[in-house]
């Protein structure tokens, strides 16, 4: 008796267990929900249960019913940004989220620099972070999901990832470019901010798309894909992250998208240059909506050698190009905070705070400054000097009256001289020349791996590298 007891005891667990509505990693407690919207809610149940969703906002509940396979979704209207509430999802038993915000979210993925934490890593500090994670309170409306490493053959479902609050462990460990960014889009909105962080050190963009964009590159080989074979660093082989890191978050709702990646593709600018566009409407695909993509451009950093002039500038050229290559995209230039002996530069409050105002200007209306960078768009010739004219939006040209550094001019045989230049008055004009240049054919500004800034918008954002010539350079 006693045997058979356990037995049923058993099965009840196990079909109780079977019942119970699971959700992905991405709806926990502590969540933030894209405000006004319809959010995309999935799961599973037991096959052909009726699932409803209740939340705490709202005296309608959402219902919807689990398929044959125990798959569900639905859509879950969201009120203006606050909280925190409750969500009650039942199929029969119930599940309590607990301290839900709703505000703007926002999906935040790259390389190392990107991954980068407020703590630092060893010996490479992030600039005025201590402050910061000392000060942090659980009250204030910013939350942190984390996505842990991962790689995968195929799309996975699942990952592992969990919202945290704004406490001082919790910004430690987030991503200092996506927390400068949440803390300077909460503060500005005076709305809940939710950053959803999955990022790789040293990973190329290609392990960050699907099979199906790669397909269209076909200098890859994706034969490894349907093996068994054990792969050497599979975060470095194209779909890898996608399938583990990507796609278990799709289709969470977020507001847009932000990217700190192009280190790993340096010495294929060309190549970064076609993979850009095809990895953002990927992205969109996926979401289902052409969300806001804004990116930094890799700052400066000499690779052993600040000299050359193929290398980073010519993945810098790649990424100035995508921005008009890519709809509803914008680029944060970090010319005048890199670091000459370090790849992880420290001034990681400026590229959050760029992001952020690219961000404020686009997509939530705020007006009476200009976030883009000043784009060379021309070059004309008078005499021995070269007239450069710029695209700058609501700002122009700056500092007016001082002579910038980082110039350098060509004629005819090709061979660049350090060049002075200055802003013209009165019409906002770069004049740039040398006296050993009799007929400037070319000019650069910036073009090495490493250089320092001196050409910025009245706004203080700073001048991408730039040459005006297409002449083939070598890529070390």
């Amino acid at each position: 008796m006693k045997k058979l007891l356990l037995t049923l005891a058993a099965l009840g667990t196990a079909f109780g267990l079977q019942a119970k509505i699971t959700l992905p990693a991405l709806f926990s407690d502590n969540m933030v929900l894209q405000q006004q919207t319809d959010a995309r809610f999935w799961g599973t149940a037991s096959p052909g249960k009726k699932v409803t969703i209740r939340p705490s906002w709202s005296s309608h509940p959402v219902t919807t019913t689990a398929d044959k396979e125990g798959r569900w979704q639905a859509d879950v209207p969201t009120p203006q940004a606050g909280g925190p509430y409750s969500i009650e999802l039942s199929d029969g038993e119930r599940l309590t989220l607990r301290d839900v915000l709703i505000g703007e979210v926002w999906l935040c993925s790259g390389q190392s620099n990107m991954e980068m934490p407020m703590r630092g890593f060893n010996n490479q500090p992030v600039e005025g972070a201590t402050e910061l994670i000392v000060g942090a309170k659980p009250s204030t409306p910013i939350r942190i999901c984390t996505v842990k490493r991962a790689t995968a053959r195929t799309p996975q479902e699942s990952c592992s990832a969990r919202w945290l609050q704004h406490t001082p462990e919790a910004v430690a460990g987030a991503s200092a470019t996506a927390y400068y960014f949440a803390r300077n889009l909460q503060q500005t909105l005076d709305v809940p901010v939710g950053i959803i962080i999955t990022c790789w050190g040293g990973t190329p963009v290609e392990a960050w798309m699907n099979r199906q964009a790669m397909g269209a590159f076909k200098e890859f080989d994706l034969a490894f894909l349907d093996g068994d074979q054990q792969i050497k660093n599979p975060q470095n082989r194209p779909t890898m992250l996608y399938n583990a890191m990507i796609a278990p978050l799709v289709p969470y709702t977020i507001k847009g998208f932000l990217w700190y990646q192009g280190e790993a593709n340096r010495i294929r600018p060309a190549q970064y240059q076609r993979l850009m566009p095809a990895f953002v409407q990927m992205l969109r695909q996926e979401w289902g909506k052409e969300l806001p993509f804004y990116y930094v451009q890799i700052a400066p950093y000499s690779y052993g050698n600040s000299d050359l002039t193929g290398g980073s500038a010519l993945l810098r050229e790649a990424q100035m190009r995508n921005v008009d290559e890519i709809p509803s995209s914008g680029m944060a230039v970090t010319m005048d905070i890199g670091n000459e002996n370090c790849i992880h530069p420290g001034k990681k409050a400026q590229v959050g705070e760029r992001l952020a105002w690219l961000a404020l200007a686009n997509d939530y209306g705020l007006k009476g400054f200009e976030p883009n960078a000043p784009i060379y768009e021309s070059m004309t010739v008078e005499g021995n000097r070269a007239l450069l004219t710029f695209r700058t939006g609501h700002g122009t040209l700056a500092p007016l009256g001082d002579e910038l550094s980082g110039f350098e001019v060509a004629g005819s045989d090709r061979v660049f001289h350090p060049a002075k230049a200055k802003i013209e008055q009165g019409k906002g004009r770069l004049i740039v020349w040398s006296d050993e240049v009799a007929v400037p054919t070319a000019v650069r500004y910036a073009f090495r791996n490493y250089a320092e800034a001196s050409l910025f918008n009245t706004f203080g954002i700073p001048a991408p590298s730039f040459r005006t010539d297409d002449w083939e350079l070598p890529v070390q």
